[in-house]
């Protein structure tokens, strides 16, 4: 790892948990990231969680309800909270970039929920924002989706596309067993 990684955590949120997301991938996701956390919080490693706050009246994401809270165990001392309204935590507020760039982080990894989403779209602006990505792929998870004739991607086959387009490109996927600070 380099000098100083920031742990960006992305909108893992209780409303994630509803059943109406359907079937998803890697229940070892939440765990992950908890154990990611406490390697960042015990070495006083940079933490930024991010936060997403639906601006849809039906979203299980939206502000001043349960769902829009963080799951238990990933709240607590860090170092930038974000809000955002969008996929990418580059577009959210505070600005993540202006932030990095004020405390002269370059390094980042991320993690979170959902990996083909919030997590791939923050991962591809930071490789093109210049920024080492490592993108911890069993620390993220996501949802079964239909495709363009209606038929069902299984969650599992969208989590490893995911992970082949990032790879080498805008990051370096690893898993959390790779992580040593």
């Amino acid at each position: 790892m380099s000098k100083n990684p920031v742990l960006v955590v992305i909108d893992v949120q209780k409303g994630f948990l509803d059943p109406s997301w359907g079937d998803s991938n890697n229940p070892e996701c939440e765990e992950n990231i908890r154990h990611l956390l406490k390697m960042w919080r015990n070495s006083n490693l940079p933490i930024v969680l991010v936060r997403h706050d639906s601006s849809s009246n039906s979203s299980t994401l939206r502000p001043n309800q349960s769902g829009n809270d963080f799951q238990d165990g990933i709240d607590g001392s860090h170092d930038l909270m974000i809000s955002k309204t969008v996929n990418s935590a580059f577009f959210g507020t505070p600005s993540l970039d202006e932030w990095l760039k004020k405390n002269d982080y370059t390094s980042l990894v991320i993690c979170g929920i959902t990996t083909n989403h919030c997590c791939e779209t923050t991962a591809r602006m930071a490789g093109n924002m210049g920024y080492k990505v490592k993108f911890v792929l069993d620390a993220t998870r996501t949802f079964d989706f239909k495709d363009l004739k209606g038929n069902i991607v299984k969650a599992e086959d969208v989590y490893q596309m995911t992970a082949t387009n990032l790879n080498g490109e805008f990051a370096d996927v690893i898993m959390t067993s790779d992580i040593s600070i």
